[in-house]
């Protein structure tokens, strides 16, 4: 799931100066190519200047320029409309990497060898994202991820609670915590994003993965399909703390590593985020439980980094040389494990033991897609969601959403 992390990260420069005036790629004074890469994740920042030093290293005439903005989709929305794009980017797989193959900007993969590496459902659901209007392949997916329930381990080992497989059993865990005095659920709904967390969980299991192609088809509505998956999400936040609404995602990953709550909806990528705050941490994870059929509940789980090169680089050549060294199998495994992610490339495994929980999804492919992934670019689902937990307004809600969608897609 793309990540709109509201910490002022700065974008980063990497490798030597440019040339005056140059957004990003270009020949310096001593023939070497500088190459822009614009990642959407301020996560991977540090991950990614180890990366880049090691592929220097070894390609001596090639330096790569690191840039990972704030609010990361706009800005490169902002640069596809004044003809901008850095050379390589670092993008994930949702509908703005739809709109950008769409819009013909980017290279096509579809004869090259790296392609074959890729895991054949992953580059289903970005083949999805572009629709059949498009032929081709226009990004790499890279490293996955998953929507999870964190867990504090020592807690529900003191409070004697075992992982939930059914949705009634889901309940009666928060129940228990709360009566025991402790914080069920520490939500960080100040960022709207991060709602979308349970909202996809929920939205996955209960509405299919085919509403989107339904509700384009006029055969699917929210007011119809998604009575269930807000009742279930207004559940949830009735396990959250008192200020559910005034804690972003930095501020909770840190308050979750200090012990509040015992239960924390995130993605794997708040793994590494909640380590680094306390290194002893003790956390599983596992599938939210949203039915009473455990063998309906799968991981929410899609394509959170995609590789893909402006069609237009002036140095095609250097960008798939950077490709293909972030393919490679040794990289790939060292930014999974790094990032406490999972990898697109066959062959890559993520062994953390952390992940244990949701092994057996990998194993069995109990695994659906990220809905919000096909929702239109630009309907704004995350801030449409934060305002329903807020005003509780279930009908007027979900009218919105279907009116939110149609306004875009009549746009």
């Amino acid at each position: 799931m793309f990540k709109k992390v509201s910490m002022g990260i700065l974008s980063l420069s990497l490798g030597a100066s440019l040339l005056a005036g140059c957004a990003g790629s270009g020949e310096d004074a001593d023939g070497k190519v500088t190459l822009e890469l614009f990642s959407n994740k301020a996560e991977s920042i540090e991950t990614y200047k180890g990366l880049i030093k090691e592929f220097e290293e070894k390609n001596p005439d090639i330096k790569i320029k690191l840039d990972a903005p704030p609010e990361a989709e706009t800005v490169l929305k902002t640069r596809l409309t004044k003809n901008d794009l850095p050379d390589l980017m670092s993008i994930a797989g949702n509908a703005t990497y739809g709109e950008l193959a769409r819009a013909g900007v980017l290279n096509d993969f579809s004869d090259s060898e790296l392609l074959k590496t890729v895991q054949p459902s992953y580059a289903d659901m970005i083949g999805r994202l572009v629709g059949p209007e498009e032929e081709g392949t226009f990004g790499l997916p890279y490293a996955t991820n998953a929507n999870t329930v964190i867990y504090n381990k020592q807690k529900f080992e003191e409070l004697g609670l075992e992982v939930p497989k059914t949705w009634d059993e889901f309940t009666a865990v928060l129940d228990k915590v709360k009566e025991a005095g402790e914080i069920p659920i520490y939500f960080t709904l100040k960022d709207a994003w991060t709602g979308m967390i349970s909202w996809n969980s929920l939205a996955a299991n209960i509405a299919g993965e085919d509403f989107a192609e339904k509700k384009n088809a006029g055969e699917a509505t929210f007011v119809d399909s998604y009575d269930e998956v807000a009742d279930k999400m207004q559940t949830l936040v009735e396990y959250g703390h008192k200020d559910n609404m005034g804690v972003a995602y930095g501020d909770g990953n840190n308050k979750f590593a200090q012990g509040e709550g015992v239960m924390y909806i995130q993605g794997n990528w708040a793994i590494p985020e909640i380590l680094k705050a306390n290194p002893d941490a003790e956390l599983g994870v596992f599938t939210m439980p949203v039915t009473n059929d455990p063998a309906q509940n799968k991981l929410v789980s899609g394509v959170d980094v995609l590789l893909t090169i402006n069609e237009d680089t002036e140095h095609k050549e250097e960008a798939i040389k950077f490709i293909e060294f972030m393919m490679n199998e040794e990289t790939a495994k060292r930014y999974i494990d790094e990032q406490k992610a999972f990898s697109a490339i066959e062959g890559v495994f993520q062994e953390d033991p952390v992940f244990e929980g949701i092994k057996e999804n990998f194993e069995t492919g109990t695994i659906t897609s990220f809905p919000d992934h096909y929702y239109p670019a630009g309907m704004g689902a995350e801030n449409i969601v934060q305002e329903f937990l807020n005003k509780k307004d279930k009908e007027a809600f979900l009218k919105k959403m279907d009116n939110e969608w149609e306004k875009v897609q009549n746009r």
